[in-house]
């Protein structure tokens, strides 16, 4: 690895499975300290496993349902208090919610938008004060193809993931002046284990696997890691011109006219 955030802290909610453990584990390669994140204590199996993975020196986890705004802003106190510095948001902490609209409760309503939108508003919120006044910080949001295009049976998901990516352009432009880049990733189909469960419980899981692979132009699904890169890329330096912008990583599935 090459370094390339070196001296840098980042907090990545979500980050004891899929996507976040995989952003988690390259930051920490690429030289940050990393502050994980769940809402399950710090004795479940995968946070246990990522925080010995990653080393006491390099990380800290820290419990917390990002919907509840004290308990983020408890977070970024403790990554404060442990690193000094919060540097990087990747608000990648989130929930699938699929109903249909006349038969889905206010109940699953609320919580996708307090969950996959409040949350990422509530980190934000708490990292934004200690980034301004450092005049630096980039934050990634994790959205999603459905912010991109819908697919139907998917309601409420598209909804709130459009949604993030609005507040990502507009807390972009919001701040920039102020050297602060709010940029958004939305992936495709990801091989994270929430994916590998849904396989393992469909009638045939090998065949359905080949049947998502065949609706990808690349022919596989997307790997963890393979979004991760790309988080790095707009964390980093590298990426200080890119601002209020959003990158698809779906192997091109989203540009295909037909099903």
């Amino acid at each position: 690895m090459t370094g390339r955030l070196r001296g840098k802290v980042a907090i990545v909610t979500g980050s004891t499975e899929g996507i976040g453990a995989a952003v988690a584990r390259l930051f920490v390669a690429e030289g940050a300290k990393v502050v994980l994140n769940s809402d399950c204590p710090d004795t479940d199996e995968s946070a246990v496993a990522i925080s010995r993975e990653l080393g006491s020196a390099n990380s800290l986890f820290v419990q917390a349902d990002v919907a509840d705004p004290a308990a983020v802003e408890d977070v970024v106190a403790r990554a404060l208090a442990r690193f000094k510095q919060v540097d990087i948001l990747v608000n990648n902490a989130g929930i699938n919610v699929f109903a249909d609209p006349l038969a889905m409760t206010a109940a699953q309503w609320q919580r996708c938008f307090a969950v996959d939108l409040d949350g990422a508003w509530n980190a934000i919120r708490a990292c934004l004060p200690g980034m301004l006044a450092c005049g630096a910080g980039s934050i990634v949001n994790i959205a999603s193809v459905h912010g991109h295009r819908i697919i139907p049976g998917s309601f409420p998901y598209p909804v709130v993931k459009h949604a993030l990516i609005g507040l990502t352009r507009s807390l972009g432009i919001e701040y920039a002046a102020r050297g602060i880049r709010v940029n958004s990733v939305s992936p495709g189909l990801i091989l994270t284990e929430s994916t590998e469960r849904w396989l393992a419980a469909c009638p045939d899981p090998q065949a359905e696997r080949a049947r998502q692979a065949q609706l990808l132009p690349c022919k596989r699904i997307g790997r963890p890691e393979e979004v991760a890169y790309t988080a790095l890329f707009l964390a980093s330096d590298e990426a200080r011109f890119i601002n209020a912008s959003d990158i698809l990583i779906d192997g091109g599935r989203s540009q295909l006219y037909h099903n």
